[in-house]
């Protein structure tokens, strides 16, 4: 049986709730109370607290695209987040039988229709209307403040920082060799994997590798702009599956190297936001990377040597790009696949000539980089990736407008191109 664990006030998590019905096996709800996850990972007050306004206008957008994708309704409601303790209260305390109609219940309330579901009268209603009997509401909403029922929903906060959650949701597939942890609601592809029997951290999937060719024509005048820097795994990841986007498609993508220190430090963000965080969401962003390798068929290697700086490496992918998309998206590969899969030293002159070379490039490129024009040419872009609201890479931009962040969102900028 697969468990998904959730909180009422995660909209990815009734993204998810939404989508579980479609893996085909029995869903064993787990839910718990997120807020005591993130302080018991020392998370504070959650990731919802830090984010920089760049990143909150993107999550919201985000949110809504995959409402849009998975055709469910949702709204963010203006009380969010509310405290869904007596919600969740009042589910541990109903019989287990109801557990699913209630579920889908109080996620329609909070996330389809804004009500406060913070109110025990709010909480009957949706109930009532889901055919929950009214003597199992009573019965429930009678124990809320019950030790017993207070006490379940802390064992269960405390089992879910066990098995390493630090958000929701998580998947969680019982094994003989131990529990798997996915997150999100964009992990789906990755269960049924795993349902099928697939171990992430050690293979690759069932079929083989799944690398990103499924794209529909892009609609007419459709543009693709991707702010990209080799120092990021997610980057290199995304860049692998660049071309053959571009192929399905039709659209030529127009490449634009950035340095994202620069821009971390313009956003007043952590220079390595992954060393930033929760000890428990750092590993499990870390096993990602790899992952994201197998499940495209891509090598990736952590490199011993992290962070590098790779200002010298961008400015070789500009001068690469305005050769064009296919040259310069071979070189931003290599490049980055030297530093994530083959434990080269980008801060090295003679890797990056090396690198160079071995695309049918100029090794004295190498000479170029200092070259005040060029440096300017990578502030300008930093500057520009600033301004169209970038957090991070890979970013993509569609037709100018449209913010996509992440190797883990073509699909959706797919979509978005041929929209």
């Amino acid at each position: 049986m697969l468990e998904l664990w959730f909180d009422f006030s995660c909209p990815y998590a009734y993204l998810a709730s939404r989508q579980a019905s479609r893996l085909g096996v029995p869903i064993d709800w787990r839910p718990m109370l997120l807020g005591g996850v993130f302080r018991g990972i020392g998370a504070g007050d959650g990731p919802m607290a830090t984010l920089s306004p760049q990143k909150a206008a993107h999550n919201l957008r985000d949110m809504h695209r995959w409402a849009e994708h998975f055709g469910v309704p949702f709204q963010v409601p203006a009380a969010h987040p509310m405290r869904t303790v007596r919600a969740l209260r009042t589910l541990l305390g109903l019989p287990h039988s109801r557990w699913p109609v209630a579920i889908h219940a109080l996620y329609a309330a909070y996330w389809e229709r804004s009500e406060d579901i913070t109110r025990d009268d709010v909480i009957t209603a949706a109930l009532t209307a889901a055919g929950v009997s009214e003597s199992d509401i009573a019965s429930a909403t009678a124990r809320v403040d019950d030790p017993t029922i207070k006490d379940e929903l802390r064992t269960r906060t405390d089992e879910a920082i066990a098995l390493g959650i630090f958000g929701a949701p998580a998947w969680i597939l019982r094994r003989p060799q131990g529990p798997l942890l996915c997150w999100g609601q964009d992990r789906l592809a990755w269960v049924e994997a795993a349902l099928a029997g697939w171990d992430p951290d050690a293979t690759p999937p069932p079929g083989g590798p799944r690398p990103f060719v499924d794209a529909p024509p892009a609609a007419p005048g459709a543009t693709l702009d991707v702010y990209f820097d080799v120092s990021s795994p997610f980057a290199y990841l995304g860049l692998t599956q660049l071309p053959a986007l571009a192929r399905a498609s039709g659209v030529v993508p127009r490449l634009v190297p950035i340095l994202l220190g620069a821009l971390f430090k313009d956003l007043h963000q952590a220079n390595v936001p992954w060393f930033a965080m929760a000890p428990a969401k750092q590993r499990y962003i870390g096993g990602e990377m790899t992952r994201w390798a197998r499940w495209w068929g891509e090598p990736f290697d952590m490199p011993t040597k992290f962070p590098q700086r790779t200002v010298a490496a961008q400015r070789l992918c500009i001068l690469a790009a305005e050769r064009g998309f296919e040259t310069g998206v071979a070189l931003a590969i290599a490049l980055s696949r030297a530093m994530w899969a083959e434990q080269r030293d980008l801060e090295d002159p003679a890797v990056l000539r090396a690198v160079l070379e071995a695309c049918g490039l100029p090794g004295d490129w190498v000479d170029r980089t200092g070259e005040p024009a060029l440096k300017a040419k990578l502030v300008a872009a930093t500057a520009e990736a600033h301004a169209i609201g970038a957090f991070g890479v890979p970013t993509f931009v569609v037709n100018g407008t449209e913010l996509f962040w992440g190797q883990d969102r073509l699909e959706l900028v797919a979509a978005e191109l041929a929209r």
